[in-house]
């Protein structure tokens, strides 16, 4: 398997954000902690302390939900390790956080928690008197079931049908029987790795009782050997943890305004990548998740009937802390209340929306975590690289647009020079002697001369195109070769990272696809990996 690499900048798919960030720009400097580099994590450890009796609650949940999810910890010493060292001093966490995908949904949810693994990795070899746990924090609270649903395999979209509504987390797992009979239907044309998959997705997806325990089995299966630990928000203790947060949020509504101001100072250069609400949380029961909102001297959950008195809801929230679910601006001031976390590990749209929460933290006196772009990957198979290779392309190419890409390579395969500059350099020299002549006599006529060239000019435009046309029809075998690169790797025109689940790589190498990942990226980067077979 070859290993190439092209900075993210030259790829064209990441915002002006995200490239400011990585360059370190002046014009974002404000909105973050701690600049993306290793040598900074030893200010990180310094400032972020978090008292023996918020980890003992940490170690404990978490403990106590693997127990839940049927996942006895002996088996998995690794894990059982790392939370334990959770309880100690010299223990610090680097998190990435991700929606409970079906099958892991995307490439990039895997690639998130190997990014997340590896810097645990090279944090230790730096600071071997520490410890450094990886956390992947299930989203399990969020209530937007067509975001998780579905996943992709060999560009078919394998769909979960169910009508529950609320957590996803909580959701129980009727009907996945159907999405497993669908997905081996489809398994059945590739034999490699087939019962592999076949089995984690039965294990995981009929064996459990909701998505929650589903999905932790499943990620713990492809992640316990290097001490992941997967954490569930959706939680008591934790979320006691957090009650004098949530009690500021619904008193002053703070998060909002401080969100606003930031978002006032970002938006001058950078694209706004959420909005608050007055009151960032969710009321979460059953079925239930609402946005809390304030009416007069009440609290109303939104599109409901439930509402509280000021006195009812402190009561509410101190009795029954579960109740409370934070959205996306408090989630992640959760996340750092309660996690002895040195860096939070995500995309460039997560990314996006962390920075306009720098004031919140400071408001609230929690440290910022450092921010770091997730690592990005391209698996490019046997029939793929042969074509890439026998077209001569590089990298920089092939992330170009498919119609630029096909120009290119037909004006770089051909003798000809199909741009047909000698001749529009003629013509120009030819107005240029035409221009000095009829100065002498009139220099009105330049105006009009100069009409004559653009049009000339123009014409050879249009012949240079049905030139590069025609001889694009005569080298068809390989502008098909572009086309299959370009619609296999970009599905539907996107990244592929974005699209494909992992299975459709996993087919092919089994293990070896984790195993190669472990062994190649590395953070921070500025890089884009592609992966040649």
């Amino acid at each position: 398997m070859e290993v190439e690499c092209i900075p993210f900048v030259k790829t064209g798919y990441f915002s002006k954000i995200i490239a400011d960030y990585l360059a370190e720009s002046d014009s974002i400097k404000e909105f973050y902690e701690y600049s993306p580099q290793l040598a900074s994590f030893a200010t990180a450890i310094e400032n972020k302390k978090t008292t023996l009796e918020t980890r003992s609650v940490l170690s404990a949940a978490i403990d106590s939900q693997y127990k839940t999810a049927k996942l006895k910890l002996e088996k998995y010493e690794a894990v059982s390790r790392n939370i334990a060292l959770l309880k100690e001093e010299n223990t610090f966490t680097v998190t990435t956080g991700h929606q409970l995908c079906l099958f892991t949904g995307p490439l990039y949810f895997i690639y998130k928690i190997v990014s997340t693994i590896n810097l645990c990795k090279q944090l230790k070899a730096i600071h071997p008197d520490k410890e450094f746990v990886p956390i992947y924090w299930m989203a399990t609270e969020d209530h937007d079931l067509a975001e998780v649903n579905h996943f992709y395999f060999k560009g078919e979209k394998i769909t979960w049908n169910t009508k529950q509504t609320g957590a996803v987390g909580r959701m129980n797992l009727e009907g996945m029987d159907d999405v497993f009979e669908e997905f081996s239907k489809y398994l059945v044309d590739y034999s490699n790795h087939a019962e592999q998959l076949k089995t984690l997705f039965r294990n995981a997806y009929l064996k459990h009782n909701n998505l929650a325990d589903a999905t932790r089995y499943l990620v713990n299966e492809l992640f316990h050997e290097q001490g992941l630990v997967i954490l569930d928000g959706d939680d008591r203790d934790l979320k006691s943890l957090f009650v004098p947060i949530m009690e500021a949020e619904l008193k002053l509504e703070i998060s909002s305004k401080k969100v606003d101001e930031t978002s006032a100072k970002l938006s001058k250069q950078y694209k706004i990548q959420v909005n608050p609400r007055e009151i960032n949380l969710f009321y979460l029961k059953g079925d239930t998740r609402n946005r809390i909102v304030k009416s007069g001297d009440f609290y109303e959950v939104n599109e409901t009937t439930i509402r509280f008195t000021e006195e009812e809801i402190f009561e509410e929230l101190k009795n029954k802390p579960e109740n409370f679910s934070p959205n996306v601006i408090l989630r992640p001031i959760y996340e750092e209340c309660i996690l002895p976390n040195l860096a939070y590990i995500g995309g460039g749209g997560e990314l996006a929306y962390w920075f306009q929460l720098k004031s919140t933290f400071d408001f609230f006196s929690i440290p910022m975590p450092m921010l770091l772009l997730r690592n990005s990957v391209m698996w490019m198979d046997n029939k793929q690289h042969n074509f890439f290779k026998s077209l001569n392309l590089s990298l920089e190419d092939l992330f170009e647009p498919q119609g630029d890409l096909t120009k290119k390579w037909v004006i770089a395969s051909t003798k000809e020079d199909l741009t047909l500059a000698q001749e529009k350099a003629a013509i120009e020299s030819v107005y240029t002697a035409l221009a000095s002549k009829l100065a002498a006599i009139d220099s009105s006529l330049s105006e009009h001369l100069k009409a004559k060239q653009t049009k000339h000019l123009n014409d050879l435009d249009q012949v240079s195109e049905k030139y590069i046309r025609t001889v694009r029809k005569q080298a068809e075998v390989e502008t098909r070769k572009i086309n299959y690169l370009k619609t296999t790797l970009y599905p539907n025109g996107g990244l592929q990272e974005r699209k494909d689940n992992f299975s459709n790589v996993y087919m092919a190498l089994g293990a070896e696809m984790i195993e190669l990942l472990l062994g190649e990226l590395k953070l921070p980067t500025s890089d884009f990996t592609v992966f040649k077979a």
